[in-house]
């Protein structure tokens, strides 16, 4: 598995300047993860559909938009519709997470399923071949900035070998407290899309912080 895609989080990044934040990774970041809050899943209140059907329009880099909000059912085809290249609901969140998958398919995006942190797999690994992604983050949703916990490294561990026994070509997104301290560590654990925050909108050049990021990824991976 050669995969180490990085993605940077654009909640790090400088709301008012999202199209010049863009083109600050652009060609080095393979994705642009967009955090997508209500208030209501997450105690948090972010962006929604203007904000990325604007940011979708300023940038080439494919946006990958994560939705941490309530009722995913009803508002997740309309990012894919808008042209998002990859789209995560919470299972946590989903009614009915197969129809929804099958949806955002339908509609030309990639389909992920997150699990936060105390939320286990096993009850979902059915689901893979219906998937694209899982995320499984490393913190609990809805600020950034946090401390990645290291408790959920058993469970990216478990998830990669669900992956690999489905046979599904699943990606493994990791996303939480991501940075050249802990990224080996998820590497090491099976995952193969890193989101990253602050490491990359904190550091004086982020298209560096992304190919260093992704280097450290490779070499854990290789070693």
């Amino acid at each position: 598995m050669s995969r180490a895609l990085i993605s940077p989080s654009v909640l790090s990044a400088d709301f008012a300047r999202l199209g010049e934040e863009a083109a600050r990774v652009a060609g080095h970041a393979d994705w642009l993860h967009v955090d997508v809050m209500d208030n209501h899943f997450v105690p948090n209140l972010t962006l929604g559909l203007p904000v990325v059907e604007s940011l979708l329009r300023a940038t080439a880099t494919p946006v990958d938009c994560h939705l941490m909000i309530a009722d995913p059912d009803r508002w997740a085809p309309a990012y894919a519709e808008a042209g998002a290249g990859s789209v995560t609901f919470h299972v946590e969140a989903a009614t009915a997470p197969v129809k929804l998958a099958r949806t955002l398919r339908g509609l030309g995006a990639r389909a992920g399923m997150g699990l936060r942190p105390a939320t286990p797999v096993e009850p979902y690994v059915d689901l893979l071949p219906e998937l694209d992604m899982l995320l499984v983050m490393t913190v609990e949703p809805g600020f950034g900035g946090q401390g990645f916990l290291d408790v959920v490294l058993p469970k990216l561990r478990r998830c990669r070998e669900a992956v690999d026994r489905s046979g599904a070509d699943v990606w493994l997104q990791v996303d939480g407290g991501v940075s050249l301290e802990t990224v080996e560590r998820c590497a090491e654990a099976g995952a193969d899309v890193f989101v990253a925050g602050s490491a990359v909108y904190g550091a004086t050049d982020p298209a560096a912080a992304v190919d260093g990021l992704r280097a450290a990824a490779l070499a854990a991976r290789a070693g």
